[in-house]
């Protein structure tokens, strides 16, 4: 399965990323719904699935490829982990702040609600969760993963992230 995976990267990288976030993004959502919640199937709000799912596939896959692929080629330090730490910090302190912004900006506009007003009430609880688990997964992403798979391990660890992403976008934290 991952040999297919990595063949399916190698020819079509970003669409495969954007394809694997959306359906990642999707299924935190489900679980934020069914396991958390324990909505169940009739009141799942399949429209908020949507929503996740169209972020993770629209823009977070296409971003985090481009980004992961920017790191590698111009984060390069004498020391493999000077580097790594350097990555980290470039992650958390550029990117993290920036896909925030857009995640919660795009779900407010997507559910016609006010992207100011939703980043103001969600962006500092969010990025400090984020500065909590992001840096040592991404430490791990970048010191051992190979560049065509840190996507990948993004959106598997993203699972329980984004099913904390959806509570805090639908109110529910």
């Amino acid at each position: 399965m991952l040999r297919w995976y990595q063949t399916k990267l190698a020819r079509r990288p970003i669409l495969t990323s954007s394809v694997t976030s959306a359906v990642l993004f999707g299924s935190g959502d489900v679980l934020a719904q069914q396991v958390i919640d324990r909505r169940g199937l009739e009141k799942h709000d399949y429209g908020r699935t949507g929503r996740m799912a169209l972020y993770g596939g629209a823009i977070f896959g296409p971003a985090a490829t481009a980004w992961y692929g920017i790191l590698q080629r111009h984060v390069v330090l004498k020391g493999t982990t000077s580097t790594t730490i350097a990555r980290v910090a470039a992650d958390q302190i550029l990117f993290a702040p920036v896909n925030l912004t857009c995640f919660l900006s795009s779900m407010a506009i997507m559910e016609g609600s006010d992207p100011v007003e939703k980043w103001r009430n969600s962006f500092i609880p969010s990025y400090k969760a984020n500065l909590i688990v992001w840096p040592f997964v991404q430490g791990a992403n970048f010191a051992f993963v190979p560049l065509e798979l840190r996507v990948l391990v993004v959106n598997v660890v993203s699972l329980g992230w984004n099913c904390f992403l959806s509570l805090i976008n639908s109110g529910e934290e």
